[in-house]
């Protein structure tokens, strides 16, 4: 279980705000031991922190009991060299520079010059500002600079530049900023307003990170709601999140990633920020790593004898690509870019003319693109994978008239129909070949495409975010599928915990 601490410099700093036994003075902090295996996390909104003030030695005295502390030492050591910050703001969206222009004072009175030193003053909250148009440059400094309240000095003389930041104590808001903090600090933490009995009724807190809005996600909402009462049945706390989350990761005890993963995209530093806090995270950075580029994982099957189709690995340089695919793998073949997803990005040749212009069109988006032979099936199998060993299996079909389980036209997406198999049923080697593929990923939750032939077995890719939607991947299993999911996951943290 974790708990979240507020340290101000005195009581009374507190007073506009809702009271919280959570409410710490720093002389509090002082002497505050917490339970040995329990996880911390400390908001420090001490007035000043400078160094060796009361505010730095508030994040230096967390640090050192292993608590988690926003702002932390190495911020406030960033914040106080401008180097670090003094950046051009040309790039950023041209609403934000259009409205430092109507609101910057001249610093020389009177002066209309364009070329005349402009000076506005901002402060930002968790990552949030009060204006619309200042939210990017909020969010984006908080990122880097991961402050409560975060006071920013922009100037401009020929351009735009952040002159200074440093951090704020709630001591130092006007009663309009004050309510602005309280509605930052409540999203960024709701965890501060839960009453105590509640929280205490759990023994470890579960992130499932989703994007409400993706179009194809992972699980449903019925599927999400069915993780959540099957981690409240096991003692855990789940709760949703968004990537506006970021800096609460460390409130929790394990993340759940429920959002299409990509390498150059926030679901993977989501992981990588988990996995440097000591949470169980799944999916891990390793098996985004090597699951989300096929150039990779092709390479890593083929090197390790796990049965696939014949592939070629296509350079957007490389002169004699289409003769290579023509005399190594024939027609029709299938051409695919490296990141792809839910059928995204792969294209059908049925001749040397469709092949050229598919691969062109794919080159525009990857210096990669990767060639595979066609097979023709009615169905692929998805294996899904947990900790080494099965627990669902599905019969994906193909899009009626079409070669894929997905089929993107327009604003529609079709998908053809499924069969979901208890484990038991599945073939021998449909099997295995699912187990050996993940066992070169690693050890997390996986789905693994396999097309059956005969006597045949090809392991299309190994997906490290594989759907679990409620009516399809559960409906053998039911409720139980995601039981055995939250167990994984309970059994993982209590490791941590012992550890």
């Amino acid at each position: 279980m974790s708990r979240l601490l507020i340290v101000v410099d005195r009581a009374k700093d507190w007073a506009p705000y809702y009271p919280s036994e959570d409410v710490l003075t720093f002389d509090q902090y002082l002497q505050f031991s917490a339970p040995a295996a329990s996880r911390v996390r400390v908001i420090n909104l001490c007035q000043s922190a400078r160094y060796l003030s009361r505010g730095y030695y508030c994040s230096l005295l967390a640090e050192a009991r292993g608590h988690h502390v926003v702002p932390s030492v190495m911020t406030l050591n960033d914040l106080s060299r401008k180097g670090l910050f003094s950046l051009e703001l040309e790039e950023l969206d041209a609403s934000v520079i259009q409205w430092l222009e109507a609101s910057g004072s001249a610093i020389e009175p009177g002066s209309d010059d364009r070329n005349a030193t402009h000076e506005v003053r901002i402060r930002s909250y968790f990552g949030q500002a009060q204006h619309p148009d200042l939210k990017p440059v909020a969010r984006a400094l908080f990122e880097r600079f991961p402050c409560p309240i975060l006071e920013v000095v922009f100037r401009r003389r020929k351009t735009w530049q952040i002159e200074s930041m440093k951090p704020a104590s709630p001591a130092d808001l006007s009663e309009p900023e004050q309510d602005l903090f309280a509605a930052a600090l409540d999203r960024f933490s709701s965890i501060v307003w839960r009453k105590p009995r509640t929280r205490r009724r759990y023994r470890f807190d579960l992130a499932i990170l989703v994007n409400p809005d993706e179009e194809l996600p992972p699980s449903d909402k019925v599927a999400l709601g069915r993780f959540e009462k099957a981690g409240r049945k096991l003692g855990i706390n789940v709760e949703q999140i968004t990537r506006r989350d970021y800096m609460r990761i460390p409130e929790y005890d394990g993340l759940f990633i429920r959002e299409t993963t990509a390498i150059d995209h926030h679901t993977y530093r989501f992981a990588r920020k988990a996995e440097a806090e000591g949470l169980v995270v799944i999916d891990d950075p390793v098996s985004i790593l090597r699951c989300t580029n096929k150039v990779f994982l092709a390479d890593l099957l083929k090197n390790n004898k796990v049965p696939t189709p014949r592939t070629l690995i296509l350079s957007k340089d490389q002169k004699d690509a289409v003769e290579r695919v023509v005399s190594e793998l024939g027609f029709p073949v299938v051409i695919k870019i490296p990141d792809g997803a839910f059928s995204r990005g792969v294209t059908k040749a049925e001749d040397e003319k469709t092949l050229r212009a598919g691969l062109k069109a794919l080159f525009r988006q990857s210096a990669l693109v990767l060639a595979q032979e066609y097979l023709y099936t009615d169905y692929d199998w998805r294996i899904g994978v947990l900790g080494g060993r099965a627990i669902f299996a599905c019969k994906y079909m193909m899009v009626k008239g079409h070669w894929q389980i997905y089929q993107h036209g327009g604003s529609q997406v079709e998908s053809g129909g499924f069969e979901t198999l208890p484990t038991y049923e599945v073939p021998r080697n449909v099997i295995q070949a699912a187990l050996n593929a993940t066992r070169l990923i690693g050890n997390g939750l996986y789905g693994v495409d396999i097309k059956q032939s005969g006597n045949r077995v090809a392991v299309i890719e190994v997906n490290d975010n594989p759907s679990i939607d409620s009516g399809v991947e559960d409906q053998f299993l039911g409720g139980e599928l995601y039981t055995l999911i939250m167990q994984e996951f309970l059994s993982r943290m209590e490791e941590n915990r012992r550890r």
